[in-house]
């Protein structure tokens, strides 16, 4: 794909008169199988993982959907408790250089607010009291501009290192095994499965369409159907015995 756009601007340009990279067929890609956790495996975890140090942002990985790049770049301006919201305009990235550089989102929906539970807002209270806390022993303070998830003393929270925390927490908690980025996933899912119509999915995930939600997600939609259905027939026999039909001898 990066070669036949940059094959394309040398068309545009006249450098070229065709793309040769039209006559390629492209190879398929290969989607990774994705896992989810039910409602009784996220609370294991959680009752598991209450005690740790990155307890709370596997509880925002579970309850926000966000992607851990984002979790790693939320700053506490980004969390707005008045309206029990965040607000995600970044992304947190460490480089094969070292180097730790911040993003902004690809696209226009990647710029998104996403409302927050009242338990995922408390436990954020609580951890920036306790963040404050530590602050106080260092002789520093804890600002906004300051990142939610760091270090006691204010740097970032390496990627691999929250992943590597999420699985060792898993085989300790004894669960199923499944990525940092099913959080995600099981997010999405539950939400869906609960009837949350796909558009507030859409914007909460920051996904560009409702189209790829939908495509992503396509396995819970046999569920969804059913209790759609069964909706319906409730409400049926409700109308029914309400305002039953006559019938014409």
């Amino acid at each position: 794909m990066t070669l036949h756009s940059a094959l394309q601007n040398a068309v545009r340009w006249g450098i070229i008169q065709r793309n040769p990279a039209d006559a390629v067929d492209p190879p398929k890609a290969q989607k990774t199988e994705m896992q989810t956790w039910d409602e009784c495996e996220m609370r294991r975890f959680l009752v598991a993982t209450k005690e740790s140090v990155y307890y709370p942002i596997f509880y925002l990985a579970l309850f926000t959907g966000l992607r851990r790049s984002e979790l790693l770049a939320l700053r506490w301006q980004d969390v707005d408790s008045l309206y029990c919201q965040l607000y995600v305009s970044r992304s947190m990235h460490h480089l094969k250089t070292g180097e730790i550089v911040f993003r902004q989102p690809k696209s226009a929906q990647g710029n998104r607010t996403v409302a927050l539970s009242p338990s995922t807002l408390e436990i954020l209270r609580a951890y920036r009291e306790k963040q404050e806390a530590e602050a106080v022993l260092l002789g520093k303070s804890v600002t906004d501009n300051e990142l939610v998830f760091c270090h006691p003393g204010g740097s970032p929270l390496l990627s691999g290192t929250i992943s590597h925390a999420w699985d060792k927490a898993i085989r300790r908690a004894g669960l199923r095994v499944i990525r940092l980025h099913d959080a995600r996933h099981t997010h999405a899912s539950y939400m869906l499965k609960q009837g949350i119509h796909p558009k507030v999915v859409q914007e909460r995930l920051g996904h560009s369409s409702i189209q790829v939600t939908l495509d992503t997600y396509s396995h819970v939609a046999p569920g969804i159907q059913e209790k759609a259905a069964a909706r319906l027939d409730d409400i049926f026999k409700t109308t029914w015995r309400d305002d039953p039909v006559e019938t014409v001898g």
